[in-house]
Parts: C-alpha cells; sequence; structure tokens
C-alpha cells in the first residue's frame, strides 16, 4: 500500500482549514493512518502601485499584498478513502494536489 500527498492551498484560512478537518474524519472513520495537516509556510505576493496615475503631485504609494496559505496531508492510500476524499466538494478559493506514491 502506498502513501497519498495532497497538498491545499487557499486565500481563505477557515475554509482551508474546513476541508483539512473533512479530509481527517473521512480516514477516521475509515481507521486509515494521516499525517498532518501540517502548515507548510505562508507566501505573501506584495505589489507597490502609485496612487496618482499621472505622475503629478506627491510620492505616495498604496501597498497591496496576497496571502497564500498551504496545507500538506498525508495519508495511507486506501482505494475507498481516495474515493470519498474525490467526491468531496471543495469551495472555489481551495486548490487541492493529489499525488500517489
Amino acid at each position: 500500500m502506498g502513501k497519498a500527498r495532497i497538498k491545499l492551498e487557499s486565500q481563505n484560512v477557515p475554509e482551508l482549514d474546513d476541508v483539512c478537518s473533512q479530509i481527517r474524519e473521512i480516514t477516521k472513520r475509515a481507521g486509515v493512518a494521516i499525517k498532518g495537516p501540517v502548515p507548510l509556510p505562508t507566501k505573501h505576493l506584495k505589489i507597490s502601485t502609485r496612487k496618482t496615475p499621472c505622475g503629478d503631485g506627491s510620492d505616495t504609494y498604496e501597498k497591496w499584498e496576497l496571502r497564500i496559505h498551504k496545507r500538506l496531508i498525508e495519508i495511507d492510500a486506501d482505494d475507498r478513502v481516495l474515493r470519498e476524499v474525490m467526491r468531496m466538494r471543495f469551495p472555489y478559493s481551495v486548490h487541492i494536489e493529489m499525488t500517489l506514491s
């Protein structure tokens, strides 16, 4: 039996944690070993733009930041559990990537 590694990414932390808890409940019901969710480093995308479009006036800038939160879950690759995880409804803000090894 191999391992399934599930990588979750989202800007919305409560939705991300909700999906992690749903996966944890599925594995607990099936009695499959689970590791995680392990919080990975948050990606910070920063952009600073000038407030005035024409360039006249004072040099004032707006700073924008986008944070992408990540979680990693590793479970034993059991067919029933993987089918159940793949049937789950995920919010649009949560990106999921699953690899089998």
